[in-house]
């Protein structure tokens, strides 16, 4: 049985290394994909294109407007006169925000008043509207706190050279906040998934196409030794891959890999145990390599939708968290984020490896089924 499989495993890396395209897209595209996407995938908000209607032009407006632009949030790209320009520009996207300040305000601050300033936001990218309004929320929230110390100390006669109370927020696992340290190892998540089950998917298919089932339907191979023979070369290109790409994201985007390697690669053998089971059985329920490849498209896209990748997946409806619990993409995205950013142990991430278990085997029993070594 051994030799026999020996002798599959070979036949399968000749066919799949011999062409240089199918090379390429092994391990080049893997590379050129994690490189671009790492970029691409930002959700960090920084320099926001603003505009400034200053109807006051005193030396508060002034402060306020320095205190915008200095946070590095925001850029100010124009300062208009007219309430036609704040329409105009952002129609014409040269400012995603637009802080308008009414006359008066100088005088409101002085007299102990409250002086209102307006800030106009192009809500189409919802996204960077919501951040930028936070940010806006924070830095006039500054402000307002050092006015009120300023006019603390001219009633009291005293000087305030601190707040009584300040808040110090800390942020765990990711100090900065940077969205790269939280997409970067779902990239990996993503590429290792489109590759197993879209090359698995096609490779009995294949065999019935090129002519070479007739060829392995009178060899003494048994049912076992085909599928791991299918499934062990796509598993070792997986492991491959996952090493580049962890190289990569470490070495190039510097996100931290705070846990232990193997634990890393414990699931990544347990899910590609998952997305290659997955990929045989359309394998064998597929008829032509076209009908596979659509098939495992059909599967991904909301797969991704439905894996915590972008979306939370708390934040979805009950019957669809319900669904999640299918998708094995969910539970290997948190082992990866876990392995990278937080240092987990096994006894806690060991959920996440038995949901791949149940999934990997199940899909395997299913496809294994499904397989007969028949022309039909």
């Amino acid at each position: 049985m051994l030799e026999r499989l020996i002798r599959m495993l070979i036949k399968e890396f000749i066919q799949v290394l011999r062409n240089p395209r199918m090379r390429a897209v092994l391990f080049v595209m893997p590379v050129a994909q994690v490189i671009i996407i790492g970029y691409a995938v930002n959700t960090d908000v920084r320099h926001v294109p603003m505009a400034v209607y200053d109807l006051d032009r005193t030396p508060a407006t002034r402060d306020l407007v320095a205190r915008f632009e200095g946070s590095g949030c925001f850029d100010v790209v124009r300062h208009i006169g007219s309430e036609p320009e704040i329409q105009e520009i952002l129609d014409s996207g040269e400012a995603k925000a637009v802080l308008r300040l009414n006359r008066g305000f100088a005088e409101a601050l002085s007299g102990g008043g409250t002086a209102q300033a307006q800030f106009l936001l192009d809500g189409s990218d919802s996204n960077t509207a919501s951040v930028a309004l936070t940010y806006a929320a924070q830095i006039s929230g500054d402000f307002n706190r050092a006015l009120l110390g300023q006019r603390f100390a001219r009633t009291a006669g005293v000087r305030v050279d601190a707040e009584p109370v300040t808040v110090v927020s800390r942020a765990w696992f990711n100090a900065n906040l940077d969205s790269r340290h939280y997409f970067v190892p779902g990239v990996l998540a993503m590429i290792v998934a489109v590759l197993t089950i879209i090359l698995s998917s096609m490779s009995i298919v294949r065999e019935r196409e090129v002519g070479t089932m007739e060829q392995i339907m009178v060899t003494p191979i048994g049912r076992l030794e085909f599928i791991l023979g299918k499934t062990i070369p796509f598993a070792m290109i997986g492991f491959v891959d996952v090493a580049i790409i962890a190289l990569i994201s470490v070495f190039w985007f510097q996100v931290p890999l705070r846990g232990f390697p193997p634990y890393l690669f414990l699931g990544t053998a347990l899910y590609l145990l998952s997305t290659l089971g997955i990929g045989l059985f359309i394998s064998t329920v597929s008829s032509t390599q076209q009908q596979a490849m659509m098939t495992a498209f059909f599967f991904m896209l909301p797969a991704f939708m439905l894996s915590g990748f972008v979306y939370p997946i708390a934040n979805m409806p009950k019957i669809v968290q319900i669904l999640t619990l299918l998708n094995p993409i969910r539970y290997y995205l948190v082992i990866i984020r876990s392995v990278f950013l937080k240092d987990l142990s096994l006894g806690v991430l060991w959920p996440q490896m038995l949901g791949l278990l149940l999934l990997g085997g199940t899909m395997l029993l299913l496809a294994a089924s499904r397989f007969r070594k028949t022309m039909s």
